[in-house]
């Protein structure tokens, strides 16, 4: 763990701890599923904002771990579901729990993770953390709905992507920041701007996401390249070739579900070539800057810096 944030490395343990207690069950199915992804592991990058944004308080709270905990859960239980909807093999390079499974356990093994998140933060007893909750599983699902619903949309626009990304990615991490400063009690300013902090690096990191599924690897991004586009998943690059190289738009719009990897390959490297790449990165660079002009408002300190470090390692993944 870097130094930047070795002071929360602690906390992110007890994290860990409190997820294998609170994900045990008596149902030895449930618990191997639970169990396997707990060990496929992911950034616990919702945690980590969490935490360190509990830090910039004069008194962390004995309960943050808890929060964190509360924030990844909910983030695993969507991806249990995500994984049903779009039948998806792997997940991170290994097998998700829908491949294992089948649907109906893994929609119960997604439901039993979202109800003791919930049971967990309730134990805590601060109304105005679950409203928090509440209003982002709100959004979340908002998100999840309108992505189900704008599949093999070809003629969305820019500014349906971009809403569609803030309540599907962004205003989890939003949330993440939001309520770690808050459980520990920061003044009413440094909430604020944690909470814009984490909205606009989440869109920054939704971007960089969806860039990845063009230009990285299996092995980095956990499943094969140009799945999203596979899946009906329109994405900035997809919606600037469309808009700007329109006689790309035949071969894209034929993309489908059992679409052989050899025919799809050659319609992502002329995505790649539009220029929708570039202007993803453009706009996720955009997305940062406002998280900096977030960040500038922050008192100096270790979990400033932590902060800054995070957004620095999104901003550069395989870029």
């Amino acid at each position: 763990m870097h130094k930047l944030y070795f002071f929360a490395k602690k906390d992110l343990q007890n994290t860990e701890r409190v997820l294998e207690k609170v994900l045990i069950s008596e149902n030895l199915v449930l618990n191997h599923a639970i169990q396997e992804l707990l060990k496929a592991g992911g950034k616990r990058i919702r945690p980590l904002l969490v935490l360190i944004c509990g830090y910039f308080s004069q008194k962390v709270p004995k309960n943050l771990s808890e929060v964190a905990a509360t924030l990844e859960m909910i983030h695993m239980s969507s991806l249990v579901h995500d994984d049903v909807i779009d039948a998806a093999p792997v997940r991170r390079g290994v097998p998700t729990v829908y491949a294992q499974y089948g649907t109906k356990t893994s929609m119960y093994c997604g439901d039993f993770i979202f109800g003791r998140a919930i049971m967990l933060l309730s134990s805590i007893r601060n109304i105005h953390l679950d409203c928090i909750l509440a209003k982002t599983i709100k959004a979340v699902c908002l998100g999840e709905i309108d992505q189900i619903r704008d599949k093999y949309d070809f003629d969305q626009s820019f500014r349906t992507y971009l809403r569609r990304i803030k309540r599907k990615t962004a205003i989890l991490l939003s949330a993440s920041c939001e309520m770690g400063a808050c459980a520990a009690g920061a003044s009413a300013d440094i909430v604020w701007h944690v909470k814009m902090f984490g909205y606009y690096l989440g869109m920054s990191y939704q971007i960089i996401d969806d860039i990845l599924d063009f230009t990285g690897d299996e092995r980095t991004i956990g499943k094969p390249a140009g799945d999203d586009l596979r899946q009906g998943n329109i994405t900035l690059p997809v919606l600037y070739a469309l808009k700007y190289c329109p006689e790309l738009s035949e071969e894209i719009c034929s993309v489908s579900e059992d679409m052989p990897k050899a025919k799809l390959q050659p319609i992502l490297e002329k995505i790649c070539k539009s220029g929708g790449i570039e202007y993803a990165y453009q706009v996720s660079d955009s997305y940062y800057k406002l998280a900096r002009a977030q960040w500038e408002f922050l008192p100096d300190g270790s979990a400033k810096d932590a902060l800054w470090f995070i957004a620095q390692k999104i901003r550069k993944r395989n870029k």
